[in-house]
């Protein structure tokens, strides 16, 4: 299985910025899929994560300004990321909980990053 990020960038405080994370490999099902972030120096950090189901959960810094979605059916997950702040500076990572086989027990992948930069 391999989570493959991509969408990062330089963006102006402000402005708007859209990741993507698409799994691929052998994939039975796919759980909670979510996006954490890690600042230079910093711990990484959840931004926010999606069930199956589509119900969601951000931290308070991410409410309001992310949206976090996923298409079940390309087995990826996105983050719109909109009123971007210098702070939100970090190296996005994509998470999924992933069952390869029926009878096996899902486990955590992680994507490789994407640097976002929000600066002037």
């Amino acid at each position: 299985v391999q989570l493959q990020a991509s969408g990062g960038g330089l963006v102006q405080p402000g402005g708007s910025l859209r990741v993507s994370c698409a799994a691929s490999g052998i994939i039975f099902s796919i759980n909670d899929m979510g996006w954490y972030r890690q600042a230079p120096g910093k711990y990484r950090e959840l931004v926010a994560d999606i069930t199956s189901g589509g119900a969601t959960n951000y931290a308070d810094f991410a409410k309001g300004r992310f949206t976090i979605s996923r298409d079940n059916a390309k087995n990826t997950v996105y983050l719109q990321m909109n009123s971007l702040k210098p702070e939100d500076t970090a190296v996005y990572y994509c998470n999924a909980r992933i069952r390869q086989q029926a009878l096996s027990a899902p486990q955590y992948y992680w994507g490789q990053g994407t640097l976002v930069t929000v600066s002037s």
